[in-house]
């Protein structure tokens, strides 16, 4: 085991490095909170498929993508490969789309109340909010119980520092500041992952006989007929495309690219490269079951296929590996929270702006402001909930029942608040009445507890229910609809915060 010594140096000295490069580089950038939340136009394609791989490559992708490989296999690999690599291939279209349509947009916010009203916006606002935070709390709780496992360094104390000194440069340099360490920790992260996965597959004697040792001890993890495996693939795929289209980290950086182009070709290359590292990284996990001690029943007080990547580091890397592992870990971690900050900081400062009339000077202190209370939030979800990480399933749920409606009104100008608003609850409804998570306080409501059918352990029947329900209901709401909404109108209607009357 790393000493926690090492480990904690390691750690501060990484976050002092990012924390400066921030402020550095955002020093004199932004001026107003337009510069602030969207930096609008500044990012070419260079620096924009640097973001979107390092923003959605958080400290999970050494967790729940090697668990998923360690409990079902090849075929649930491919599929969250297929569905971290889908939301960024939908975005290549839908980016530019946006940009058209809402010129001066910033959040995806503002575009439910524009385009459905009152009733779909608050809907929106939680389910969105609801999501990033939950999001930006587990990867604190990640990265706090790793550096608890591999080094014994109290979890209290690393969601401190991670989620102070990521304060530090965001809530001053806002998205400028995240996109630019983004960039910075993108082309350190993917080859500290090679390293890392290279280092692993040399210490275990080589890819033949890792892929042989598999064979004869865990064959069945190596069949693409695997039906759990296979359920379970499908399910991450529809709920991660859900939940992604929920996402106001992906609204924030169409604008922020210098154009339509931009983002087409932005997305498009994050498209291969998230795939290919999620599939890399959850191949460890199968790995890992041959070669260490791994419990994938989930029943099971012993159960750890959750940090499967970890256990395989510890019972079988040298140290000097371990130690890259943290700093690639570290590293994650810092490029996905400083993304989450200026996220849900844009998502409220924008509807403040929306209905009251204080000036750029005070928006600016409430966007930062507000950075500092979600960060203070977050950092104690993460040292006392537990749970957090099953309530995430919840956020995927809820992403996965509103994703389609609420994009559906880009392109059909017949769906109406109302028609959206009910398909999502109609889809959350029938994902809820799967939903695995949660059963005894569902089960417990009087008269719908009875009707529920059986739970699916595998997610599919609720997620997939959840986004397939919801996209059928608004199809039909449209087509039933004789209103029609000028798209047109979106572009009048929202504006850029400087530019309020």
């Amino acid at each position: 085991m790393v000493s926690s010594a090492t480990a904690l140096t390691l750690t501060v000295v990484t976050l002092l490095v990012f924390t400066g490069l921030g402020l550095w580089y955002s020093r004199g950038r932004v001026n107003s909170v337009e510069d602030l939340i969207s930096a609008r136009d500044s990012a070419g394609r260079r620096r924009t498929t640097a973001t979107l791989v390092a923003s959605v490559m958080g400290v999970w992708v050494l967790f729940s993508a090697p668990e998923a490989g360690a409990s079902f296999g090849i075929a649930a690999v491919i599929g969250y490969a297929i569905g971290e690599a889908v939301p960024m291939l939908v975005y290549s279209k839908l980016g530019p789309r946006i940009r058209r349509l809402i010129p001066h947009g910033h959040s995806l916010t503002e575009y439910a109340h524009a385009r459905f009203g009152t009733p779909m916006y608050v809907f929106v606002v939680v389910v969105s909010a609801l999501y990033m935070f939950i999001f930006l709390s587990a990867e604190l709780t990640g990265i706090a119980g790793a550096l608890s496992l591999v080094a014994g360094v109290p979890q209290w104390q690393t969601a401190v520092l991670v989620g102070g000194f990521v304060l530090l440069y965001t809530s001053y340099g806002g998205l400028s500041a995240s996109m630019f360490t983004d960039s910075v920790q993108a082309l350190l992260v993917v080859p500290l992952l090679l390293l890392a996965l290279g280092g692993a597959l040399v210490s275990l004697g080589g890819p033949l006989t890792v892929w042989d040792g598999i064979a004869s001890s865990n064959p069945v993890l190596l069949d693409l007929g695997f039906v759990a495996g296979l359920q379970f693939g499908l399910a991450l795929a529809f709920a991660i495309l859900g939940a992604e289209l929920l996402n106001q980290t992906w609204w924030q950086r169409i604008y922020a690219s210098e154009s339509a182009e931009t983002v087409r070709q932005g997305f498009r290359d994050a498209t291969l490269l998230n795939g290919g590292i999620v599939f890399v990284t959850a191949f460890f996990g199968i790995i890992a079951v041959s070669n260490a001690d791994i419990v994938t029943d989930v029943t099971s007080a012993g159960y750890n296929a959750d940090v499967a990547f970890f256990v395989l580091l510890l019972t079988t890397f040298p140290e000097w590996l371990v130690l890259v592992v943290v700093l690639l870990a570290l590293m994650l971690v810092m490029s996905s929270v400083d993304t989450l900050f200026t996220a849900l900081s844009s998502l409220v400062t924008v509807d403040l702006a929306r209905v009251t009339d204080q000036g750029d000077r005070s928006l600016l202190f409430g966007a930062r402001l507000l950075t500092v209370v979600v960060a203070l939030g977050a950092i104690y979800v993460s040292l006392s909930a537990q749970s957090v990480l099953r309530l995430f399933f919840l956020a995927d749920l809820l992403g996965a029942a509103v994703a389609f409606p609420l994009v559906y009104g880009l392109y059909s100008v017949h769906l109406t608040g109302t028609g959206a608003l009910l398909s999502s609850l109609g889809g959350l409804g029938v994902g809820l009445a799967y939903f695995p998570d949660f059963r005894p306080v569902l089960t417990s409501i009087p008269v719908v507890g009875d009707l529920l059918p059986a739970a699916d352990p595998l997610y599919l029947a609720s997620f997939g229910g959840a986004f397939l329900v919801s996209m059928g209901l608004a199809v039909v709401a449209a087509r039933l609809s004789s209103t029609e909404f000028e798209l047109d109108r979106l572009s009048s209607e929202i504006r850029r915060l400087d530019q309020r009357t």
